[in-house]
């Protein structure tokens, strides 16, 4: 089953259960100015579960668009090395507002997985919140697991695991996940693919928690990592949403995926970061020195960075929209549409690192060199400074250039 027709079927399993299938917000949120990035399936229905909202809906199901790299919810430094972290992903969900509750939510994602995607029952464990802080044990979720698997599969977990919240205020609650258990040897032999949040408080800036007007729910599903459940791969990589980057990549660099460690991690930097600056860019985020643009220059040449390690001595990145636009298009066609724009975007702000790294890089060089002279084999503070605010030279590119020479930044000074 290929990543289009997993998202695909899920939408059309909840549009069967009387959910009305909304389109992903933009990553840029519209009208909420305590979150910099769109980071959970919910965030377009915070006021709907707050009771400040009325749709003309009760039950909603979405593939949201979504971007974790800052505050509670920041991915960046994991994106490489790790085989599932990601800035940039899908979260597909089903929503209810006032509608149904635990039992309904719960059934939905069992015969989602062990019917539709005939998933092994065997292979599910879950979760439900074994009361803590204050906060009572989810017993009815318990109940409601019992019909469906046996007590010795049923965990019970703390408020890190199974008390889910948006950021520091808004709605929050129980949830209850689910696991696939792979088995075996690997990274994780134990995956969590669906939460099931029960929406019953909101939490006020001094931590007091306040019922919802009515209980509602909000799930969340990666589609990356369900599809490599599905697909069988161990990696999130090694599925169809990143395969076809990874390959474009390596074509471009004359290396392949899969034939050594180092090249793989800066090939999975490119993939990632690559779907995030498309997306980012396409919902109108542009490059700058402050607030979400820099996030996005910050990913931007994160990846180019990654890029010089595998070789690149010219602009890139902007190839990678032509392979999005084609593999992602039907589900999100203004990729498509702003396809032009986006390359541009990205090639300019290629050729702008290109001429900060033709000034800065010499003289990166010679300090490394004079670092290596000493001995001491340790870049000065005021050094890497200078080259950071006087030639824009990244203090990461700093580091990793000192490194692959041996020599270490005094971060501290």
């Amino acid at each position: 089953m290929t990543s289009n027709e997993i998202r695909r079927t899920f939408l059309e399993y909840f549009r069967q259960h009387g959910h009305r299938v909304v389109a992903s917000a933009p990553l840029v949120p519209g009208d909420d100015p305590t979150l910099l990035f769109t980071n959970a399936g919910m965030n377009q229905f915070k006021d709907v579960f707050l009771g400040r909202e009325k749709r003309e809906y009760t039950r909603a199901t979405t593939s949201q668009k979504v971007m974790r790299v800052s505050g509670k919810h920041n991915d960046l430094d994991n994106v490489g090395p790790s085989h599932r972290h990601h800035t940039f992903f899908e979260m597909l969900g089903n929503f209810s507002f006032g509608d149904y509750f635990k039992a309904e939510a719960i059934e939905f994602a069992w015969r989602m997985l062990t019917e539709v995607w005939q998933m092994p029952a065997e292979k599910l464990v879950v979760s439900v919140f074994k009361g803590e802080n204050g906060i009572p044990r989810d017993t009815e979720a318990y109940d409601i697991w019992r019909k469906f698997v046996p007590a010795d599969r049923i965990m019970e977990l703390g408020s890190e695991d199974n008390f889910w919240q948006m950021g520091d205020t808004g709605p929050c609650g129980r949830c209850s996940e689910i696991y696939y258990v792979r088995g075996g040897s690997g990274a994780d032999p134990e995956i969590e693919i669906w939460n099931n949040v029960f929406m019953e408080f909101e939490r006020s800036a001094d931590g007091t928690l306040t019922p919802l007007p009515a209980p509602s729910i909000d799930t969340g599903m990666g589609l990356e990592r369900i599809t490599a459940v599905l697909q069988g791969k161990e990696s999130n990589y090694d599925t169809d949403l990143f395969m076809p980057l990874l390959t474009r990549v390596g074509e471009l660099a004359g290396v392949r995926y899969g034939d050594n460690e180092q090249t793989d991690v800066s090939m999975r930097v490119v993939a990632d970061h690559a779907r995030a600056m498309t997306f980012l860019i396409g919902d109108g985020v542009i490059p700058s020195n402050e607030w979400r643009g820099y996030v996005l220059r910050k990913i931007m040449r994160r990846a180019m960075r990654h890029g010089k390690h595998l070789g690149f001595t010219e602009p890139f990145l902007h190839e990678m929209v032509t392979v999005l636009a084609r593999e992602m298009g039907d589900a999100y066609p203004d990729l498509r549409t702003n396809q032009e724009m986006i390359v541009k975007t990205i090639t300019a702000e290629e050729n702008r690192f290109d001429a900060v790294l033709k000034d800065g890089l010499p003289r990166l060089e010679a300090e490394i060199d004079k670092a290596r002279e000493s001995g001491a084999k340790v870049l000065g503070g005021e050094a890497a400074f200078r080259l950071y605010d006087t030639f824009g030279v990244p203090y990461d590119f700093i580091e990793d250039t000192a490194a692959t020479r041996g020599v270490s930044v005094d971060r501290e000074a």
